[in-house]
């Protein structure tokens, strides 16, 4: 290879891509037969985000050289990220004739086939990968994969196998990390620890690659859950606050009155205390300042735990303050009683529309 390249290659190697298109492009005005520097140039455009220009790159490649595998294999993945699903397919089953024994070619057309809708594309894919992984044991991204292909049909205990290996051969697969916390995530009911292991998961996910949008969109929807499951104690707190102290602040006295004021401040401060307790359990300190920053950036956590927040205030204020007349909290409680609500069903859909779209491994 040409000095040139051999330094573009590196640059690329450690995400310098406008550099590493800069020295492919400057040895190209050279040598504009070059099929291997017309190939990293694609490669460069395609990690840049500009994907036609990519195209003509792998395309003019293509030209020089018909039977260039990585040419073939670039092309697939450039077709895949415009979503030219056909044409990407086609491109993957020629790298596959030209390199049956290579496991990137299987890995690309499962990688392809991994998109499709259809149920019987996803077991070919599983399959692709499956070959993939038989001849590439030692690469990560086929086990990964295989991990994928296997989520995507329902296996998931194979699913989590997968992804366990490829962290073991890659630790810094982020990907992996944000998948196999997403099955951690499914099992939360059933093993305790679960939801700790997923938030950690996506926390290493979101810290090895800055730009991954998924384990960030993950974290934030973890987030939120916490702020909305506190909406069942600021409502029953808020019951129990109304009426506990609904007979001292209509005049009542003794026992009658004593009793229920009682009642009702054990359950507004040992269901919050319970919470505490719980929460504090499951997201252990080296977790709280990753979802805290989270939090703060995303308004729907934002809105679901301010509308609790308000709500829990308001119930620990008509019980310590019960001279406070009815009517005035009345007025303040039940229009929080119902914005809780309301920002739950509103939160949700926001965040969900901040959902990213389809990419790899997700």
């Amino acid at each position: 290879m040409h000095p040139a390249l051999d330094r573009a290659d590196a640059l690329f190697d450690v995400g310098r891509y406008e550099q590493a298109a800069a020295l492919a492009a400057q040895h190209l005005a050279t040598d504009p037969q070059d099929a291997a520097a017309l190939v990293l140039l694609a490669r460069c455009r395609h990690r840049l985000g500009r994907e036609q220009e990519a195209l003509e790159s792998v395309e003019a490649a293509l030209l020089v050289e018909p039977d260039s595998l990585p040419a073939w294999l670039m092309r697939t993945h450039v077709l895949l990220a415009v979503q030219r699903y056909e044409e990407a397919e086609r491109s993957a089953r020629y790298a596959v004739e030209l390199a049956p024994q290579y496991w990137g070619s299987h890995y690309a057309l499962g990688t392809v086939l991994d998109r499709s809708v259809r149920v019987e594309r996803r077991r070919e894919a599983y399959e692709a990968a499956r070959t993939a992984v038989a001849l590439g044991p030692e690469e990560s991204d086929a086990h990964f994969l295989v991990g994928l292909t296997a989520q995507r049909t329902g296996d998931h205990r194979v699913a989590r196998q997968a992804y366990e290996t490829a962290l073991r051969l890659d630790p810094q697969s982020s990907e992996a990390h944000n998948n196999l916390s997403l099955l951690h995530l499914r099992r939360r009911w059933f093993r305790p620890g679960s939801w700790t292991k997923a938030a950690e998961g996506f926390v290493e996910s979101a810290a090895l690659d800055t730009n991954d949008r998924q384990a960030r969109y993950n974290l934030e929807t973890m987030a939120w859950g916490t702020a909305a499951g506190a909406r069942w104690v600021a409502l029953a707190g808020f019951l129990a606050a109304g009426l506990g102290s609904a007979p001292l602040r209509t005049g009542g006295s003794g026992g009658d009155a004593l009793v229920p004021y009682l009642i009702g401040a054990v359950v507004l401060v040992g269901g919050w205390a319970g919470w505490a307790v719980w929460i504090t359990r499951r997201v252990p300190p080296r977790l709280r300042r990753p979802l805290i920053l989270v939090a703060r950036n995303c308004p729907p956590v934002l809105a679901m735990a301010i509308a609790v927040g308000l709500l829990g205030l308001h119930s620990a204020v008509s019980m310590a303050v019960v001279t406070l007349d009815a009517s005035v909290v009345g007025a303040l409680g039940y229009p929080l009683f119902w914005i809780v609500i309301i920002t739950y069903w509103v939160s949700r859909s926001r965040l969900q529309r901040r959902a990213p779209g389809p990419e790899r491994g997700r």
